[in-house]
């Protein structure tokens, strides 16, 4: 893994976001990833229940919102990246999140 990939795969993600629907999870995840949002909670298991939990969460792939990231660290399969969200209407929410990123070997 290389910034580039860890790049590429963090634009995915917002694709993925604003897509209907969640067939795109499969071109990011393994189907046996797990997925934390907070990190004491149990993790979210399997692509079905991921993408239960992006439908629930998000108000819909044309809900307003612009992310920016940084990528702090790769170390081999390992990368870890600052990632800034923020919601425009109705909630105009802001996140700043730190993302650790395993990534399998293909």
């Amino acid at each position: 893994m290389d910034r580039a990939r860890v790049a590429d795969w963090i634009a995915g993600y917002e694709r993925a976001w604003r897509t209907p629907g969640t067939d795109a999870l499969a071109e990011l995840f393994t189907a046996d990833a797990s997925y934390r949002q907070e990190p004491y909670p149990e993790p979210v298991l399997g692509l079905a229940d991921i993408g239960r939990m992006w439908e629930a969460e998000r108000a819909g792939p044309t809900e307003e919102f612009e992310m920016t990231s940084e990528i702090v660290a790769v170390d081999g399969p390992v990368a870890v990246a600052r990632i800034e969200v923020r919601y425009g209407a109705p909630h105009h929410q802001g996140f700043r999140d730190l993302w650790i990123m395993r990534f399998a070997e293909d």
